[in-house]
């Protein structure tokens, strides 16, 4: 199942080069830096297909705990910490996620009553609000107050593809990865030039 990211419409090499002139790299921060997320609807077209659980079910787990919260533990304090400097400029970053001007402490409680919302109005919608609904409206409405460029549109056309995989024979092994434009075409051309070595 593919279900990568895709570019907004408005992303073309004409709108790079004129927000950020001929920059090698696009930008690592902000609305410019996030494609239209593909994970959520990978969640709804894999239960669709192989579940058996009616998909609220699995959903609450991950609300419940969110809306109770958890104690930090030291390996998220130190890469939550590590991190904040960078986004905490980024817009609703330090509503969401420093919620006493920092980064939590370990064993602090975290509670992200909002996330439960978001996992429930997911569930009660089978993640169709996400792309077609609610959720992609506040989304799409982000994008346009804090200087993106997402539309509806580029929300209600996603869709994940299932895709046949590519693969390697390697020493008795078949490997198996996602097409292009997945990155694992990479690991089965190491694959192939580790074939051709004696060890």
């Amino acid at each position: 199942l593919n279900a990568s990211g895709r570019a907004p419409a408005a992303w073309t090499p004409a709108y790079f080069h004129q927000r950020y002139g001929s920059a090698p790299t696009p930008p690592r921060r902000g609305v410019d830096s996030v494609t239209v997320p593909g994970a959520v609807s990978a969640w709804a077209a894999l239960s669709e297909r192989f579940g058996s659980l009616p998909f609220a079910d699995l959903m609450e787990p991950a609300a419940e705990i969110a809306e109770r919260g958890y104690l930090v533990p030291p390996v998220v304090q130190q890469k939550w910490a590590a991190g904040a400097p960078e986004l905490q400029s980024q817009p609703g970053f330090r509503e969401s996620f420093l919620p006493r001007g920092r980064a939590p402490e370990v064993g602090e409680l975290f509670r992200f009553p909002d996330y439960a919302a978001t996992l429930r109005a997911l569930a009660a919608t089978d993640c169709e609000s996400y792309y077609r609904g609610a959720l992609m409206e506040r989304i799409v409405a982000f994008s346009r107050a804090t200087g993106g460029y997402f539309c509806e549109d580029d929300f209600r056309n996603y869709r994940p593809e299932w895709v046949e995989p590519i693969t390697q024979d390697y020493r008795g092994y078949t490997a198996c990865e996602i097409p292009p434009n997945g990155h694992g075409i990479t690991v089965l051309m190491a694959l192939g030039i580790l074939n051709g070595m004696t060890m």
